[in-house]
Protein backbone atom coordinates (compact mmCIF):
# COMPACT_ATOMS: atom_id res chain seq x y z
CA UNK A 1 0.00 0.00 0.00
CA UNK A 2 1.35 3.28 -0.67
CA UNK A 3 2.19 6.05 1.55
CA UNK A 4 -0.45 8.29 0.30
CA UNK A 5 -2.98 5.63 0.34
CA UNK A 6 -2.14 4.20 4.01
CA UNK A 7 -2.62 8.57 4.90
CA UNK A 8 -5.91 8.71 3.78
CA UNK A 9 -7.43 5.23 4.55
CA UNK A 10 -6.03 6.49 8.38
CA UNK A 11 -7.69 9.79 7.87
CA UNK A 12 -10.96 8.39 6.59
CA UNK A 13 -11.07 6.05 9.90
CA UNK A 14 -10.98 9.19 11.86
CA UNK A 15 -13.56 10.84 9.83
CA UNK A 16 -10.41 13.55 9.08
CA UNK A 17 -9.79 15.17 6.15
CA UNK A 18 -6.31 15.92 4.61
CA UNK A 19 -4.32 18.86 4.87
CA UNK A 20 -1.79 19.34 1.91
CA UNK A 21 0.38 22.13 1.83
CA UNK A 22 1.90 23.55 -1.23
CA UNK A 23 5.11 25.17 -2.00
CA UNK A 24 8.53 25.51 -4.23
CA UNK A 25 11.50 23.57 -3.80
CA UNK A 26 14.42 25.93 -3.24
CA UNK A 27 12.60 29.02 -1.69
CA UNK A 28 13.55 30.78 0.25
CA UNK A 29 16.44 29.24 -0.58
CA UNK A 30 18.07 25.62 -0.94
CA UNK A 31 19.20 24.92 1.99
CA UNK A 32 15.44 25.56 3.90
CA UNK A 33 13.64 23.61 1.82
CA UNK A 34 13.70 20.31 3.76
CA UNK A 35 14.00 22.24 7.01
CA UNK A 36 10.67 23.57 5.54
CA UNK A 37 9.06 20.37 4.58
CA UNK A 38 9.63 18.60 8.09
CA UNK A 39 8.25 21.81 9.57
CA UNK A 40 5.24 21.28 7.51
CA UNK A 41 4.74 17.41 8.62
CA UNK A 42 5.34 18.14 12.36
CA UNK A 43 3.00 20.78 12.34
CA UNK A 44 0.27 18.25 10.66
CA UNK A 45 0.88 18.19 6.94
CA UNK A 46 -1.44 15.17 5.57
CA UNK A 47 0.62 15.24 2.08
CA UNK A 48 3.51 18.09 0.71
CA UNK A 49 2.93 18.70 -2.81
CA UNK A 50 6.53 20.25 -3.55
CA UNK A 51 7.00 22.20 -6.36
CA UNK A 52 9.52 21.78 -9.23
CA UNK A 53 10.60 25.43 -10.70
CA UNK A 54 9.62 25.80 -13.60
CA UNK A 55 10.34 29.35 -16.06
CA UNK A 56 6.75 29.05 -17.66
CA UNK A 57 4.58 27.74 -14.90
CA UNK A 58 1.11 28.98 -17.00
CA UNK A 59 -1.05 27.52 -14.39
CA UNK A 60 0.30 29.95 -11.76
CA UNK A 61 -0.11 32.92 -10.26
CA UNK A 62 2.09 35.82 -9.56
CA UNK A 63 2.70 34.33 -6.31
CA UNK A 64 4.04 30.90 -6.97
CA UNK A 65 5.42 32.39 -10.23
CA UNK A 66 8.07 34.39 -8.34
CA UNK A 67 8.77 31.55 -6.41
CA UNK A 68 9.90 29.58 -8.92
CA UNK A 69 11.64 32.62 -10.46
CA UNK A 70 13.93 32.77 -7.41
CA UNK A 71 14.30 29.29 -6.73
CA UNK A 72 15.23 29.34 -10.59
CA UNK A 73 17.43 31.91 -9.70
CA UNK A 74 19.38 29.88 -6.82
CA UNK A 75 20.11 26.94 -9.59
CA UNK A 76 16.68 24.51 -8.39
CA UNK A 77 16.36 22.00 -10.93
CA UNK A 78 14.40 19.06 -10.92
CA UNK A 79 17.90 17.12 -9.78
CA UNK A 80 17.77 19.51 -6.88
CA UNK A 81 14.70 18.67 -6.36
CA UNK A 82 14.80 14.39 -6.46
CA UNK A 83 17.65 15.13 -4.20
CA UNK A 84 15.93 17.14 -1.66
CA UNK A 85 13.27 14.29 -1.17
CA UNK A 86 16.03 12.08 -0.94
CA UNK A 87 17.74 14.13 1.75
CA UNK A 88 13.98 14.53 3.70
CA UNK A 89 13.61 10.74 3.71
CA UNK A 90 16.44 10.18 6.13
CA UNK A 91 14.09 11.61 8.84
CA UNK A 92 10.23 11.04 7.86
CA UNK A 93 9.81 7.81 5.56
CA UNK A 94 6.08 8.21 6.51
CA UNK A 95 4.81 11.49 5.23
CA UNK A 96 3.50 11.26 0.92
CA UNK A 97 6.00 13.99 -1.13
CA UNK A 98 4.06 14.98 -4.48
CA UNK A 99 5.88 16.43 -6.94
CA UNK A 100 3.88 19.04 -8.52
CA UNK A 101 5.25 20.69 -11.66
CA UNK A 102 5.29 20.89 -16.12
CA UNK A 103 6.41 18.40 -18.17
CA UNK A 104 9.79 19.98 -20.01
CA UNK A 105 11.92 19.41 -17.05
CA UNK A 106 10.49 15.49 -17.07
CA UNK A 107 10.46 15.53 -20.93
CA UNK A 108 14.52 16.35 -20.61
CA UNK A 109 15.26 14.00 -18.00
CA UNK A 110 13.15 10.92 -19.46
CA UNK A 111 9.94 9.77 -18.18
CA UNK A 112 12.16 6.24 -17.37
CA UNK A 113 14.42 8.11 -15.47
CA UNK A 114 12.97 9.99 -13.59
CA UNK A 115 10.13 7.51 -12.67
CA UNK A 116 13.11 5.42 -10.91
CA UNK A 117 14.34 7.73 -9.57
CA UNK A 118 11.53 9.66 -8.11
CA UNK A 119 11.05 5.61 -6.63
CA UNK A 120 14.75 5.46 -5.45
CA UNK A 121 14.53 8.69 -3.41
CA UNK A 122 11.18 8.23 -2.07
CA UNK A 123 8.51 10.61 -3.98
CA UNK A 124 5.18 8.91 -3.45
CA UNK A 125 2.93 11.03 -6.71
CA UNK A 126 3.50 13.00 -9.25
CA UNK A 127 1.57 15.92 -11.11
CA UNK A 128 2.41 16.95 -14.34
CA UNK A 129 0.42 20.12 -14.72
CA UNK A 130 0.44 20.45 -18.15
CA UNK A 131 0.01 16.80 -19.15
CA UNK A 132 -3.92 16.08 -20.14
CA UNK A 133 -4.89 12.27 -20.19
CA UNK A 134 -5.27 12.22 -23.67
CA UNK A 135 -0.74 12.91 -23.32
CA UNK A 136 -0.26 10.69 -20.48
CA UNK A 137 0.02 6.94 -21.46
CA UNK A 138 4.08 6.63 -21.34
CA UNK A 139 4.18 8.32 -18.23
CA UNK A 140 1.46 6.56 -16.64
CA UNK A 141 3.03 3.26 -17.90
CA UNK A 142 6.61 4.15 -16.35
CA UNK A 143 5.02 5.71 -13.26
CA UNK A 144 3.17 2.41 -12.34
CA UNK A 145 5.94 0.22 -13.07
CA UNK A 146 7.69 2.23 -10.01
CA UNK A 147 4.96 2.27 -7.96
CA UNK A 148 4.39 6.02 -8.08
CA UNK A 149 1.21 7.47 -8.06
CA UNK A 150 -0.01 9.70 -11.42
CA UNK A 151 -2.08 12.25 -9.67
CA UNK A 152 -4.58 14.50 -12.41
CA UNK A 153 -5.97 18.02 -12.30
CA UNK A 154 -9.65 18.07 -12.94
CA UNK A 155 -11.61 21.72 -13.24
CA UNK A 156 -15.22 23.39 -12.83
CA UNK A 157 -15.20 22.82 -16.65
CA UNK A 158 -14.44 19.15 -16.73
CA UNK A 159 -17.03 16.96 -18.37
CA UNK A 160 -17.96 13.51 -17.86
CA UNK A 161 -15.91 11.50 -20.06
CA UNK A 162 -12.86 13.49 -19.17
CA UNK A 163 -13.97 12.43 -15.60
CA UNK A 164 -14.02 8.91 -16.34
CA UNK A 165 -10.75 9.21 -18.59
CA UNK A 166 -8.65 10.74 -15.25
CA UNK A 167 -10.77 7.82 -13.00
CA UNK A 168 -9.24 5.39 -15.16
CA UNK A 169 -5.36 6.73 -14.70
CA UNK A 170 -5.52 8.27 -11.63
CA UNK A 171 -4.02 6.63 -8.22
CA UNK A 172 -3.67 8.63 -5.02
CA UNK A 173 -5.77 11.17 -4.93
CA UNK A 174 -7.31 13.77 -8.22
CA UNK A 175 -6.74 17.17 -7.73
CA UNK A 176 -9.94 19.22 -8.04
CA UNK A 177 -9.36 23.03 -8.88
CA UNK A 178 -11.87 24.93 -7.58
CA UNK A 179 -12.06 27.87 -9.83
CA UNK A 180 -11.59 29.53 -13.25
CA UNK A 181 -8.42 31.37 -12.91
CA UNK A 182 -4.79 30.38 -12.06
CA UNK A 183 -3.37 29.89 -8.23
CA UNK A 184 -4.03 32.11 -5.97
CA UNK A 185 -6.84 33.49 -7.58
CA UNK A 186 -9.97 34.59 -5.52
CA UNK A 187 -14.20 34.43 -5.91
CA UNK A 188 -13.77 31.19 -4.71
CA UNK A 189 -17.65 29.63 -5.02
CA UNK A 190 -18.32 26.98 -2.51
CA UNK A 191 -22.13 26.54 -3.81
CA UNK A 192 -20.12 25.54 -6.82
CA UNK A 193 -17.56 22.91 -5.27
CA UNK A 194 -20.76 21.75 -2.83
CA UNK A 195 -22.59 20.95 -6.64
CA UNK A 196 -19.36 19.66 -8.64
CA UNK A 197 -17.53 17.17 -6.05
CA UNK A 198 -20.85 14.60 -5.87
CA UNK A 199 -20.46 14.95 -10.00
CA UNK A 200 -16.98 13.93 -9.03
CA UNK A 201 -17.50 11.51 -6.62
CA UNK A 202 -19.87 9.21 -9.11
CA UNK A 203 -17.12 8.69 -11.48
CA UNK A 204 -14.25 8.74 -9.03
CA UNK A 205 -13.68 6.18 -6.00
CA UNK A 206 -10.19 8.00 -5.08
CA UNK A 207 -9.48 10.49 -2.34
CA UNK A 208 -10.84 14.12 -3.83
CA UNK A 209 -8.69 17.46 -2.94
CA UNK A 210 -9.64 20.55 -3.51
CA UNK A 211 -7.36 23.68 -4.07
CA UNK A 212 -6.72 27.22 -5.72
CA UNK A 213 -8.25 30.21 -3.97
CA UNK A 214 -7.80 28.69 -0.41
CA UNK A 215 -6.52 31.93 1.61
CA UNK A 216 -7.43 31.49 5.09
CA UNK A 217 -8.56 29.29 7.76
CA UNK A 218 -12.07 29.89 7.60
CA UNK A 219 -11.87 28.65 3.79
CA UNK A 220 -9.92 25.36 4.76
CA UNK A 221 -12.88 24.39 6.52
CA UNK A 222 -15.47 25.68 5.04
CA UNK A 223 -13.92 23.66 1.65
CA UNK A 224 -13.05 20.81 4.40
CA UNK A 225 -16.51 19.64 4.55
CA UNK A 226 -16.87 19.34 0.73
CA UNK A 227 -14.05 16.55 0.23
CA UNK A 228 -11.39 14.78 1.28
CA UNK A 229 -8.55 17.12 1.84
CA UNK A 230 -7.30 20.65 1.05
CA UNK A 231 -5.06 22.00 -0.67
CA UNK A 232 -3.17 25.40 0.28
CA UNK A 233 -0.21 26.39 -1.76
CA UNK A 234 -0.44 30.37 -2.82
CA UNK A 235 -0.95 31.21 0.46
CA UNK A 236 1.86 28.99 2.41
CA UNK A 237 4.43 30.79 -0.50
CA UNK A 238 3.05 34.64 0.52
CA UNK A 239 4.64 33.44 3.86
CA UNK A 240 7.45 32.26 2.89
CA UNK A 241 8.01 35.33 0.90
CA UNK A 242 6.88 37.74 3.88
CA UNK A 243 9.17 36.07 5.91
CA UNK A 244 12.89 36.27 6.66
CA UNK A 245 15.49 33.32 6.73
CA UNK A 246 15.25 33.45 10.71
CA UNK A 247 11.41 33.29 11.24
CA UNK A 248 10.44 31.50 8.08
CA UNK A 249 10.32 27.98 9.38
CA UNK A 250 8.35 29.35 12.83
CA UNK A 251 6.03 31.49 10.39
CA UNK A 252 5.16 28.69 8.08
CA UNK A 253 4.79 26.01 10.98
CA UNK A 254 2.77 27.94 12.64
CA UNK A 255 0.38 28.54 9.58
CA UNK A 256 0.02 25.20 9.08
CA UNK A 257 -1.27 24.21 12.49
CA UNK A 258 -4.04 27.02 11.91
CA UNK A 259 -4.83 25.79 9.07
CA UNK A 260 -5.11 22.28 10.52
CA UNK A 261 -7.17 22.88 13.43
CA UNK A 262 -9.41 24.84 11.18
CA UNK A 263 -9.92 21.58 9.06
CA UNK A 264 -10.10 19.04 11.79
CA UNK A 265 -12.99 21.60 13.12
CA UNK A 266 -15.07 21.08 10.27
Amino acid sequence: MSRIQTVFDKLKQQQRRALIPFFTAGDPSLELTVPLMHAMAAAGADVIELGVPFSDPMADGPTIQRASERALKLGMSLRGVLAMVAEFRRQDNATPVVLMGYGNPIEAMGWGVFAERCAAVGVDGVLTVDFPPEESSEAFEHLQRHGIDPIFLLAPTTEDARIEQVSRLARGYVYYVSLKGVTGAGNLDLSAIEHKIPQLQKHIKLPIGVGFGIRDAATAQAVAKLCDGVVVGSRIVQEIENSTAKNVIANVGALIKELRLAIDQA
